[in-house]
């Protein structure tokens, strides 16, 4: 029950009907007795400046995850972002302080690594292909590149976009970026970062000619939360690749963005 005393966090995005946020964060909620709800708002784009200015005002709002399409277009509007989030242009999570200012971070990397790490990927020495470098997939590249992997190849239907990651990556990690693949047998790890597989969209973020080159041993991973088994993890399944869902990676992030909401024991 949401009363006046409710201390309330939001997810603003849209579409926002696919996240799984609300549901993580408010069973977690009840099941400790918080007095706290998380609420999701479809958010259109010409209200996101007047939502984070209406922001600093509400004084039960601890702050508000942040997903797609607005991770890179909010950092501006805030007071302070994390070195990563300077970085990487894209915030997630903006924890709201008692004074308004609003503080933002990325933790979308490492809460990628936290779900592979339970499949028993670690990426030193690996070599990945990353599809999508907007917020998302900017953030688990930089994620991987930091967990010493070898070798990454980026895609992404924004012309530049890629290109541009690649140089920032290589340049602070050394890590080597490798040209579009024509085959996977290669990669020990294939990541969607877009929002293929969720309605509305291309089922699938690669062709399917080259999905059939997976290598059977690759971890295969989607970041779309509903369907939790997208197209492309339902065809790598039947490859013989081991997947990780979107809801996986989403669970894995509560407690990183639980603690920069301030909310202690998040976990």
């Amino acid at each position: 029950m949401i009363t006046g005393t409710t201390r309330l966090v939001a997810i603003v995005g849209q579409p926002i009907a696919q996240v799984k946020s609300p549901e993580n964060f408010n069973s977690w909620f009840a099941a400790t007795g918080r007095d706290t709800a998380m609420v999701a708002l479809d958010l259109a784009p010409d209200a996101l400046r007047s939502f984070v200015d209406t922001a600093r005002g509400l004084h039960n709002l601890d702050g508000f995850v942040v997903t797609i399409p607005y991770k890179q277009s909010i950092v501006p509007l805030l007071d302070a972002v994390s070195a990563r989030s300077r970085a990487l242009r894209s915030v997630n999570v903006v924890r709201r302080h008692a004074d308004g200012r609003l503080e933002g971070d990325i933790v979308d990397g490492l809460g990628f690594l936290a779900a592979a790490a339970s499949h028993g990927f670690a990426p030193s020495g690996r070599r990945a292909l990353v599809v999508g470098a907007g917020g998302v997939g900017s953030a688990i590249a930089h994620a991987l590149c930091e967990e010493g992997l070898a070798g990454l190849a980026l895609i992404d239907a924004a012309p530049g976009r890629a290109d541009a990651l690649s140089s920032h990556l290589a340049a602070a990690f050394g890590v080597r970026c490798l040209a579009e693949p024509k085959s996977l047998a290669a990669f020990d790890l294939v990541v969607n970062a877009t929002p293929a597989g969720m309605a509305g969209h291309a089922s699938l973020p690669l062709p399917a000619e080259l999905l059939d080159t997976l290598a059977s041993a690759a971890l295969v991973a989607d970041v779309v939360t509903a369907p939790a088994e997208t197209p492309l993890l339902a065809y790598a399944r039947l490859r013989g690749c081991r997947i990780q869902s979107g809801p996986e990676m989403a669970s894995a992030q509560r407690e990183l963005l639980a603690g920069h909401l301030g909310l202690a024991n998040g976990a």
